[in-house]
């Protein structure tokens, strides 16, 4: 009798972690598209910090270059 039920709780046992071992996987590969999702959107991040810092470097040239000509200006005046 001992016997029979240790083998049946051991049966179960392995069975419930062989159910596991499945979820286990499948939230593995979720999580890993979510991170590929992530770095995706970290890049397009990126890309447009990058742009927006070449828009202001260029915005900051036309300031100074209009600077620069309101002065040569001013004396004329």
């Amino acid at each position: 009798m001992r016997k029979t039920l240790a083998i049946a709780l051991m049966l179960t046992a392995t069975l419930g972690l062989a159910a596991c071992g499945k979820k286990s996987e499948d939230k593995a590969q979720e999580a890993n598209k979510h991170a590929e999702q992530a770095q995706q959107d970290m890049s397009k991040a990126q890309d447009k910090v990058n742009d927006a810092a070449k828009e202001n470097a260029e915005a900051a040239k036309a300031q100074a270059e209009s600077n620069e000509a309101a002065a040569k200006e001013a004396p004329k005046n």
